[in-house]
């Protein structure tokens, strides 16, 4: 299956309040984990391959309502969405006209959007540390506490109590960076968005051997 430049390391956290005061980008991300239900945003992702070959570049929208739903959709360099509905993530290649669907659980540890949009357990599975500042972004390192989420490590960028930027390494090597613009806080998502039903024809894979 053709997945927009892996993804996976691809939904994790977004926008927060701005903090007076709050230089330290592990309060920061714990204000934003404690106030934050849902958001919006548009993102540029690029993603760098152990062997250096030239980068991958995409973009595209994400919303997420926690916990466990979420909608990241790859406008270009071509068209592809992931919905987590809460139970399912679906991934949708209309190009190959190809679905894919897994377990919510299996997948919760493996994309961005998926982080983004989990239970507030954070520092449950992560180790936390200040990354200090970069790119004129305050830096949360978080190194998983179990391997099998699929990645070594995370960092996480705030700018003025906003989730400005991840940079995340998977355990290929491979290294994905997202910047977020035009975030929204907190607004009113119809459910329809975090809801997928295959279109017509499509190819239909699935980790249920009942289907």
């Amino acid at each position: 299956m053709r997945l927009l430049a892996r993804f996976s390391p691809i939904v994790l956290i977004l926008g927060m309040p701005a903090l007076a005061g709050a230089a330290d980008a592990i309060g920061q991300l714990r204000a934003f984990i404690e106030s934050t239900q849902s958001g919006r945003a548009s993102f540029d992702q690029q993603v760098t391959a152990k062997s250096g070959r030239k980068p991958q570049n995409a973009s595209g929208t994400m919303a997420f309502s926690r916990p466990g739903k979420f909608r990241w959709t790859y406008d270009k360099p071509y068209y592809q969405l992931l919905v987590g509905d809460g139970t399912k993530l679906w991934v949708h290649d209309r190009d190959l006209n190809q679905v894919t669907v897994k377990t919510l659980g299996d997948a919760l540890a493996s994309t961005p959007a998926a982080l983004l949009a989990g239970r507030n357990e954070l520092e449950k599975n992560f180790e936390l540390s200040e990354g200090g500042s970069e790119d004129g972004l305050d830096w949360v390192d978080a190194k998983p506490k179990a391997n099998e989420g699929g990645f070594e490590a995370v960092r996480i960028g705030f700018k003025d109590g906003l989730l400005r930027g991840m940079v995340l390494r998977d355990s290929f090597g491979q290294t994905t960076k997202l910047r977020f613009s035009s975030f929204e806080r907190n607004p009113a998502i119809d459910p329809a968005q975090f809801q997928f039903t295959p279109p017509a024809g499509a190819d239909v894979i699935s980790d249920d051997p009942k289907k």
